[in-house]
């Protein structure tokens, strides 16, 4: 009897759609994945609702939205139900799986192997982050282990090199800047070491005086760079393994990343569009059709009804998300042009995305001293820079009226309180909101790249 597909999940952390040439960014620093994309399909909308790393990486693992899967903070992160994930549906099919570079958690239960390797600091005598190398180290072997055995698999990597410190090896640290990186007459990163609840993280890695935030914002393109290369090479060990033709390639992200933008800094908070919307490619010879390319918006709970239908596997799990195959067989399908999105990273808002409006909502005061609502219009302010909540007072109100209604009815079909609600008390560190922004600049603070990582942790 013939085995059944495998399945090659790439779940690269924090990358941002904007920044990737398969993408469309001017710096051609994706070759080698917008070589695979060209023989699959390229979504180019492709959004991440709810951030940070757990409502991420949940969603894509079980076909749910935030009220679907109960998870919308990094810290705290309550357990999925047992039985809901695409790990254990494929392994009730006779499956296989491990995942590189997450423990068995909240919502990565369910893999027979967890393998992990080194994915944050420097960890090379060149004071570099050879992230991606790592992780080939040990998935190339187990790639090569799981494809002589007798069952398919399910390969799940999590890829951190767009994650910061932002740290790509040389030729990748100076691919896309040629400067100073220390002039002293540059102050385009003072904002940055005048904000303190990072400001100590980032001398941990910036390079000593650093004074340019193009130099930074290069290193994240280089790590994108640097990363595409190494994927190249488990791209040719499936060609050399002879089983390109009968695995699926997802590449898809948790969440996006802000670089320079609205003064957040090098991190995946803020609700604007550079940290939602992330890249997302399938690729299945013979199955998914060769240079397709999707204009239309798709999110991240679209992906597992989608693998599951590719892979020929029924389950009787209903999913909030709906299979993405219509886009080339042809099945009607009905657009989902708005979406509710919500962070609970360093800050807690929620709000309503249009195709031409962004509302986004405080829940409670926030340590960038944000207004309370802010209003964009999409299409004549698409970098989100011009706030129009206090001239368009009816826009407002009709968005909130939107997003209010679309709550109640996830709240009345999932029988559950509004998870963002419930994060109220589980965010942050002191339990309960912050009651002003004095209070939250004061009480948020992350010191280096050791007290980001155990942020992150997954440890049952």
């Amino acid at each position: 009897m013939k085995k059944r597909p495998n399945l090659l999940f790439l779940g690269i952390d924090s990358c941002r759609a904007l920044n990737m040439g398969l993408c469309g960014y001017h710096r051609n620093n994706t070759p080698h994945i917008s070589r695979m994309a060209e023989d699959g399909v390229n979504f180019l909308n492709c959004f991440s609702p709810s951030i940070p790393t757990p409502p991420g990486y949940s969603a894509l693992l079980t076909g749910r939205d935030c009220f679907g899967t109960g998870i919308v903070t990094l810290r705290n992160v309550p357990e999925l139900p047992k039985g809901i994930t695409l790990q254990e549906v494929l392994g009730e099919n006779g499956y296989a799986s491990t995942c590189i570079g997450f423990g068995d958690g909240a919502y990565t239960h369910g893999f027979d192997k967890y393998i992990t390797y080194p994915s944050w600091g420097a960890d090379h005598d060149d004071g570099k982050a050879h992230k991606a190398m790592n992780l080939n180290e040990v998935a190339i072997p187990e790639l090569k282990r799981l494809a002589a055995g007798d069952k398919p698999f399910f390969l799940f990597l999590r890829h951190m090199d767009p994650h910061s410190p932002y740290l790509p090896p040389a030729p990748f640290d100076r691919m896309f800047y040629g400067g100073d990186e220390c002039d002293p007459e540059n102050h385009s990163l003072d904002e940055l070491y005048d904000f303190k609840p990072f400001r100590d993280y980032f001398r941990e890695w910036f390079p000593a005086g650093c004074t340019d935030k193009e130099y930074v914002n290069a290193q994240y393109d280089g790590a994108i760079a640097y990363m595409d290369s190494c994927i190249q090479q488990l791209f040719s060990t499936l060609t050399d393994l002879g089983i390109e033709d009968e695995t699926l390639i997802v590449l898809t992200s948790d969440h996006g990343e802000t670089l320079d933008e609205h003064s957040c800094w090098y991190d995946h908070h803020g609700l604007y569009d550079v940290t939602l919307r992330v890249p997302l490619v399938l690729k299945f010879p013979g199955v998914v059709p060769a240079e397709g390319v999707v204009d239309d918006y798709v999110q991240q709970k679209d992906v597992m009804p989608t693998v599951l239908e590719l892979l020929g596997i029924k389950t009787k799990l209903k999913f909030d998300g709906r299979s993405l195959t219509s886009f080339w067989t042809g099945k009607p399908r009905e657009a989902e042009p708005e979406m509710y999105i919500t962070e609970a990273t360093w800050q807690r808002k929620h709000g309503w995305r249009t195709p031409e409006w962004k509302l986004i909502v405080a829940l409670e005061p926030d340590f960038h001293y944000a207004p309370p609502v802010e209003l964009y219009n999409l299409i004549k302010d698409p970098l989100e820079l011009n706030n129009v909540a206090d001239k368009e007072p009816a826009v407002v109100k009709m968005l909130k009226a939107r997003m209010e209604k679309h709550i109640a009815k996830r709240k009345k079909a999932c029988k559950t309180e509004n998870p963002i609600d419930i994060a109220a008390t589980l965010w942050n560190d002191i339990g309960r909101a912050f009651v002003s922004s004095d209070e939250a600049y004061n009480g948020m603070h992350i010191g280096d790249p050791a007290a980001a990582q155990k942020l992150q942790e997954q440890k049952k």
